[in-house]
């Protein structure tokens, strides 16, 4: 049996006696949404001037997940009020109808708001509390992620524009517990909660580091920067020539080693194409055929992602430009983003690549995992965005530029000793990228085992001396019933005279017309 919290039930703290056959603590009681709150009410209970300001809250201001949202934009009403916007004021829970915003956790409760009032975006539904159920308790409640995925479920809709209807919002149960109550579970739901955001901060802190330390570590190694620099490096490529790349303002290596065009030191270098897409097979084939959503961001060919191929026929005629072989690396010179590098694998004697990868073949001076490390370094890449040409945000690097692009070539055996160094130092981080990620998992169990412990009764202590959430429900009930008679109840004057007989066309008999009101 589970509860309306959509769990199992627990214990429900140390006055924890469960009171009803469906597993809820004493005091606490079922209702639905529709009960607790006017779901979509027509606007604000007060009408604010043209000239006020209000709070502009777009989709975007409310943050995934966290229940905060920014309400710093504002508006003069006048000018926006004839617009079909969502109006929301002070205490409002806002819950985001629309895909992928409901389903990320665009729940908020309305605060900050200036005159207390907003415009918001239209895929909201705006839940305003009748005084039974807190706002921040219903906003707690509503960012469990197994009542998103429930609310998903019951979408409505064409694809890409569902929506969560007003009736199965409307109609959601929830446990209710004593006002005083909820009060106290959401005091230690926020302490919890800021603790556990506060770990995942620090966990986003020492992600976000991976890659700049990453990307320190390639420099420092393919430019030599741990030895001294020599300008003896610079005499060769700074006596040519290139048409794309500035050759004069490369950075010095150490003694021994010097700087090369690509095309000097690779045996080829071409781009792929793309055939017809009756040509491209799904899943199985010939030849794998490889596209840039196949080169992984952490340096390796990825070919369980959408696996495509051609065949034979395909691959030896109208592609055989594009050929490339184990131990060949790939780079995209399509982007945003570009450096995506990896050597091809030998998983496959023989594969293919779309126009929007270049193939460099390493030849006897450069060993292809030390070309793969200089294509991912960060100042080596940075010469090719330089030359990139910008259309309708994506940037696209012509052949001839990989061709001209400068390489560092230092010996042989310096090759292989600093490829085991950055190998090293990559396995070192990918453990680290692991760990970060099972402890994201970690909070995520967290946070989900602390909404548990609230909505079952099983976060704070209960009070017997509190107002049973019943009786606060049926008084407010109750109240509503009085104000809704009220307003229907016509009022008839006493000075209202009785209203004249219609005419029948017919003649009034003798002696009646006397009796007649006049």
């Amino acid at each position: 049996m589970t509860t309306d919290s959509g769990v199992e039930p627990g214990g429900s703290g140390s006055e924890g006696e469960v009171a009803d056959a469906g597993g809820l603590p004493a005091g606490w009681v079922r209702a639905t949404i529709g009960e607790l709150c006017d779901v979509n009410p027509r606007g604000f209970d007060e009408e604010p001037g043209d000239d006020e300001l209000v709070s502009q809250v777009p989709m975007a201001s409310v943050e995934a997940e966290t229940g905060r949202m920014d309400a710093s934009a504002q508006v003069r009403y006048g000018d926006f009020k004839k617009k079909s916007l969502t109006r929301f004021q002070e205490d409002d829970v806002l819950f985001a109808k629309i895909t992928p915003c409901m389903e990320n956790g665009k729940i908020a409760k309305a605060r900050g708001l200036a005159g207390g009032r907003a415009l918001g975006s239209t895929e909201f539904h705006v839940l305003r509390s009748r005084g039974a159920v807190l706002p921040e308790y219903l906003m707690h409640f509503l960012l469990q992620r197994h009542v998103r995925r429930a609310a998903e479920h019951h979408m409505t809709g064409a694809v890409g524009q569902r929506r969560v209807p007003r009736p199965y919002l409307a109609e959601l149960e929830i446990p209710v517990p004593p006002l005083a109550e909820q009060h106290r579970i959401v005091a230690k739901l926020d302490e919890q909660l800021a603790y556990i955001e506060a770990g995942e901060a620090a966990v986003e802190a020492v992600s976000a580091k991976q890659q700049p330390l990453m990307d320190s570590i390639l420099d420092k190694c393919v430019l030599g920067l741990a030895y001294e620099p020599s300008k003896e490096s610079l005499e060769d490529i700074q006596a040519r020539s290139s048409r794309k790349i500035n050759y004069q303002s490369l950075r010095a290596l150490p003694a021994g080693w010097v700087w090369r065009s690509a095309q000097e030191v690779c045996l080829s270098i071409v781009s792929g194409s793309t055939p017809q897409a009756s040509l491209m097979h799904a899943d199985a084939g010939d030849v794998p055929f490889l596209k840039v959503y196949n080169i992984s961001k952490r340096g390796f060919i990825d070919f369980t992602v959408r696996p495509t191929f051609v065949d034979r026929e395909t691959h030896e005629r109208i592609l055989k430009r594009s050929k490339v072989a184990p131990g060949d690396v790939l780079t995209n010179i399509v982007g945003p983003p570009l450096g995506k590098t990896a050597v091809v694998p030998e998983d496959h004697p023989e594969w293919n690549i779309n126009q929007a990868i270049v193939a460099f073949r390493a030849g006897p001076d450069i060993s292809p995992e030390w070309l793969r490390f200089v294509l991912q370094a960060p100042y080596v890449i940075g010469l090719l965005v330089q030359t990139a040409r910008a259309t309708a945000g994506q940037f696209n690097i012509s052949l001839s530029t990989c061709r001209e692009l400068p390489i560092p070539v230092p010996p042989r055996n310096i090759q292989d000793e600093l490829c085991k160094e950055i190998a090293g130092s990559m396995e070192k981080i990918a453990a680290l990228y692991e760990n970060v990620r099972s402890l994201n998992g970690e909070a995520l169990e967290l946070r989900n085992a602390v909404f548990h412990a609230a909505f079952t009764g099983a976060l704070v202590a209960q009070d017997p001396d509190d107002e049973p959430a019943s009786v606060l429900l049926d008084r407010i009930r109750a109240e509503r019933t009085a104000v809704v008679k009220q307003t229907r109840r016509k009022r008839v004057s006493r000075t209202t005279s009785p209203t004249a007989p219609q005419a029948s066309g017919r003649p009034v008999p003798f002696g009646t017309q006397e009796a007649l009101p006049l």
